[in-house]
């Protein structure tokens, strides 16, 4: 059986291998270790073996999981992602407790990230979530079709512009779920999809940067790095199945 040691070192040496393909350098691609289901020990021994970036995505798992990884007091502290959707109520627990959201689908949400992040007189680095596969499923504002449709460019548009207006709030970038298939190939256009609307973003709304594309999980990783991901939620390639239920 295999340790986590040695899957991360494989999950690195996939990214290199697919940012070779393309041309790009492997430090322009963030791993986030999911570890959303897994104990607090398991993380311990990826932060041991040098993975510092580690994904959740249901918030009151985090909060207990995210002070026993503190109280053990490892050498390096980690940075945590929020990665799921997150319910306004949820939010308190969120804002204090992460690097970066991920997961960023509305501005009634943005609207209360910014008003708990004023309050602790911080900043949030959120990612907006975009549901460029048109999953009813899927979290994220709706952009399918959206390089043909002005009616979704309007309103992705017109909600942007009124996250941007959030002083709390540093918008980095965009997220995406690709469905899931058997073929990665199969989702390699909505990577793409992804990839042009970050480019179109960044004519029309020059203030932000957009450096970030969080793109890919342990199936597709590999096919969104080629497409430009700077970011890859990774879970099961490192962990294993899920804890809960047997993924």
């Amino acid at each position: 059986m295999t340790t986590i040691a040695e899957r991360l070192a494989r999950v690195h040496a996939q990214i290199a291998a697919s940012c070779a393909a393309v041309g790009r350098s492997p430090d322009e691609v963030l791993l986030v270790a999911v570890s959303k289901t897994h104990p607090p020990a398991t993380i311990l021994e990826a932060l041991n073996a040098g993975q510092h970036d580690f994904g959740e995505n249901r918030p009151e798992e985090a909060v207990a999981k995210i002070a026993a990884v503190q109280s053990a007091g490892p050498a390096v502290s980690p940075r945590w992602h929020m990665i799921g959707h997150v319910q306004s109520r949820k939010a308190r627990l969120v804002v204090p407790r992460f690097d970066m959201v991920h997961s960023l689908d509305s501005v009634r949400l943005a609207v209360k990230y910014n008003s708990l992040a004023s309050e602790l007189n911080c900043e949030l680095d959120v990612l907006l979530e975009m549901n460029v596969s048109g999953e009813e499923s899927k979290s994220g504002f709706a952009t399918a079709g959206w390089p043909d449709s002005s009616t979704v460019r309007e309103s992705l548009w017109s909600d942007i512009r009124s996250i941007l207006s959030m002083s709390a709030l540093r918008v980095r970038g965009l997220m995406t779920m690709a469905p899931l298939v058997e073929d990665p190939e199969e989702v390699r256009p909505v990577f793409a999809s992804l990839r042009g609307l970050r480019d179109a973003l960044r004519c029309d709304f020059g203030q932000v940067d957009w450096a970030h594309l969080s793109m890919g999980m342990s199936d597709d990783y590999a096919v969104a790095i080629t497409e430009g991901a700077t970011i890859v939620r990774v879970g099961r390639a490192i962990f294993g199945p899920r804890v809960e239920d047997g993924l």
